[in-house]
């Protein structure tokens, strides 16, 4: 249940994430004032970070704890396997999960507190006086080992989610014969939906689709 509902709690930051994201196509002066209005959120936002942070460490937990579990159930390993139901990304959604994390922290290294790329500071403002992410996001997937690894991060992120954000309604009991299939295929493409989307921006930058607002 915890899992379950601290997995949709995180699923809707993901799309909101992504609908904020997307506005780089739209132009600089969309996306730079999306995240002024965040930035003007002042304690809130901080507030909503520490809620979303919390939210990920008892996710992760939670699952860890619920593995471990599973494992003293049967802690001799079946001699022969022969998965039925169960699929490549149930199987690991722990590995999958920690992996996911460790590409959050790097992202938010790279983005969020612009620790890893010198080349943001030298950003200057636009003319409304916002801080220019439109051409930060640029030039940080321009680099080739970012855009890499950000794009294998959300690969892990769509794996994780296709069993996750189906198997939530049968963690909360919603679920028959009938709904279970449906639920799982719509999962499914729910979560290579958002795979296309995030991956877009970078793909895009490194096509020369997008290119920034203010040359270094």
């Amino acid at each position: 249940m915890i899992v379950a509902i601290t997995g949709v709690i995180l699923i809707l930051f993901v799309i909101g994430h992504l609908l904020g994201n997307l506005q780089i196509f739209l132009g600089p002066d969309w996306i730079n004032g999306y995240s002024q209005h965040l930035r003007d959120l002042g304690p809130l936002l901080w507030a909503i970070r520490l809620f979303l942070l919390c939210t990920v460490v008892i996710h992760i937990y939670v699952t860890i704890r619920l593995a471990i579990e599973n494992r003293r159930a049967r802690p001799e390993a079946y001699r022969d396997k022969e998965y039925v139901k169960a699929t490549f990304a149930s199987r690991h959604m722990v590995m999958s999960g920690l992996i996911i994390l460790a590409f959050l922290i790097y992202h938010l290294a790279h983005f969020t507190f612009r620790k890893t790329d010198a080349r943001f500071a030298l950003l200057k403002p636009d003319l409304l006086n916002h801080y220019d992410v439109h051409s930060m996001m640029v030039y940080g997937f321009q680099n080739y080992l970012v855009s890499g690894f950000y794009i294998l991060g959300m690969w892990l992120l769509a794996l994780h989610l296709s069993h996750g954000s189906s198997s939530f309604f049968q963690s909360l009991g919603f679920n028959n014969r009938t709904l279970t299939p449906r639920l799982a295929f719509g999962g499914r493409v729910f979560a290579w939906l958002l795979f296309v989307g995030y991956t877009s921006i970078p793909v895009a930058v490194l096509l020369g689709l997008i290119k920034p607002a203010q040359q270094l």
